[in-house]
């Protein structure tokens, strides 16, 4: 498994960040583990996976990495059809850490860390609080995923997080929970923070014919593989949840009492204290990965067949010029010029409404031949990276709105011609401090060609949690260059400035007949004296200057 590229099938998201909302639990008495508890430490998040594809992402959104994956750990293929990196989304700004808690099963207690005390602090405490904090964590709900959520130091401060699409072959768990087990623990390990625990989630909605309660009993199995996965790296779970059908279910508590066989109902939506917080925050739940997913999938239908129609001329047409060094340079500016005239056309009319209203709106605004052309012409690596250019300020939405519009019409036999505006609007995500998008964007890039290297390159950038500036600059200068104008004079250094006084020409002096003199005497301060041989010495503090 590749960390860097995503399978076409469901993988998991890794990142590395320390997080927001810091809960930590009270070790069940059934989670399997060693008989000592791993030396807690400072909080880390791995850095190794591909976005969407790899293991999971906590992001802050200004905070540190938005979600950082360690180099090394491979990532895991899901055979099921989705595959997508866990968008982190909880903010640094949600920053709470807890003791262990006594009750029976894992819940999460959390105290406020003492060193910080500039950011909100939550406490979670017991399963129903964990549960309701998910979504927060990731940036949107992972529908049909495993998500595993480190846990570092003694007061138990969310850190790094793991997302991976639940295989549907049963064979691959025990590989499955092995290797996100090891990405987690070992990405961890790198930045010199062991997870002291481990928090598990399984997520995912009944099929037909099914209730909640089935989907729990059906993925025991997994839970009990992943449990088993973190215990023999020496670090317990300390609670492994199931969320179906608007229900939770603990995996690790034993009392009925408490967490009843018919499951326990999630808090409603926006009632509860993570909520609050990541309001407060600013933090942006943005619906569930499959929602964020199918705003970048082709249309199908009777309109995927004229789109397809109009990608054939287009492609009848262009391709045999792109191939023709004399008129790739043409193809180049016109498809930048349509692509930046459909960038104003956006501008201009900005829908409102949900999320599909606002796509059918900007679906309208674009013909299918306009489409077909962009989508062809985006296909060469240096127009690619001329429209990386529109990736801030006003032109950064519409852009994004376009880029999503021409991944949807990649349609039929075109669909991997979508990894260009699939990357170009993960780009843009990544540059607008979204980084949960980015990741979902990147992520359906690299399922269609995991060697595409721009996606490669900035998926696993988002994970890590690079600043996005340098790039931007880069990118600036280019467009500076291409358009022939100046490049901006650097500052002048604010340190004392050594240059040499810049020779002038010697004015012509009048003779001594012809010289106006002073008063006999006049040494007052600032004068200037002549030696004898007729050369000005400077004043008394040293100044060469005119007055």
């Amino acid at each position: 498994m590749n960390p860097h590229s995503e399978p076409s099938k469901r993988t998991g998201d890794i990142p590395s960040t320390p997080t927001t909302v810091t809960p930590s639990a009270a070790n069940p008495p059934n989670s399997p583990r060693s008989p000592h508890t791993p030396k807690p430490q400072a909080p880390a998040d791995p850095p190794s996976s591909s976005g969407s594809s790899a293991p999971t992402a906590p992001i802050a959104p200004r905070g540190p990495a938005e979600a950082s994956s360690p180099p090394g750990p491979e990532k895991a293929t899901n055979p099921s059809n989705s595959s997508d990196p866990a968008a982190s989304s909880p903010t640094s700004h949600l920053t709470g850490s807890a003791a262990p808690s006594h009750s029976s099963h894992s819940s999460a207690p959390a105290d406020a860390v003492k060193d910080q005390p500039a950011e909100a602090q939550v406490t979670l405490r017991g399963p129903a609080e964990l549960a309701d904090a998910l979504p927060y964590l990731m940036g949107f709900y992972p529908d049909d995923s495993i998500v595993m959520v480190a846990l570092n130091g003694e007061r138990g401060r969310f850190g790094g997080r793991v997302r991976l699409g639940i295989p549907t072959d049963t064979v691959q768990w025990p590989d499955v929970a092995d290797q996100l087990a090891e990405c987690l623990i070992s990405a961890g390990q790198e930045r010199e923070a062991r997870p002291a625990a481990i928090i598990v989630y399984l997520c995912q909605e009944p099929a037909a014919g099914e209730s909640g309660k089935d989907v729990k009993d059906r993925l025991r199995p997994l839970a009990q593989r992943l449990r088993t996965a973190c215990g023999a790296l020496d670090v317990p779970v300390l609670e492994a949840l199931c969320l179906s059908n608007g229900r939770f279910w603990s995996y690790c508590c034993p009392d009925f009492r408490c967490c009843p066989a018919e499951g326990t109902p999630m808090v409603m939506p926006g009632t509860s204290v993570m909520a609050a917080a990541a309001a407060y925050a600013g933090m942006q739940v943005r619906g569930s990965l499959k929602e964020m997913e199918a705003r970048l999938t082709p249309r199908t239908g009777p309109r995927a067949a004229e789109q397809e129609k109009a990608l054939d001329a287009a492609a009848g047409a262009l391709v045999p010029r792109m191939l023709r060094r004399d008129d790739a340079a043409a193809v180049r500016r016109a498809t930048l010029d349509l692509a930046g005239a459909m960038i104003h056309r956006f501008r201009q009319d900005t829908p409102s409404g949900s999320n599909r209203a606002r796509d059918a709106c900007d679906d309208a605004l674009i013909t299918d031949a306009e489409a077909a052309d962009l989508i062809l012409g985006l296909q060469d690596r240096v127009t690619r990276d001329r429209a990386a250019e529109w990736m801030d300020g006003a032109a950064a939405a519409p852009a994004l709105r376009l880029w999503r519009a021409l991944a949807r019409r990649c349609a039929g036999g075109y669909a991997e011609h979508a990894v260009a505006p699939l990357t170009l609007a993960g780009w843009v995500c990544w540059s607008t401090e979204d980084g949960p998008s980015a990741r979902v964007a990147l992520s359906c890039a690299l399922a269609i060609d995991p060697d595409y290297t721009f996606a490669q390159l900035l998926h696993r950038a988002v994970n890590e949690g690079l600043d996005p500036e340098p790039l931007r600059r880069c990118l600036r200068e280019q467009h500076r260059e291409a358009a022939g104008e100046p490049r901006p004079a650097a500052p002048a250094p604010a340190a004392k400035d050594t240059r040499q006084p810049t020779k002038r020409p010697a004015p012509t002096r009048p003779g001594p007949a012809g010289r106006p003199r002073g008063p006999r005497g006049g040494t007052g301060p600032g004068s200037r004296t002549t030696d004898g041989r007729g050369r000005r010495r400077a004043g008394r503090d040293g100044d060469r200057s005119r007055r």
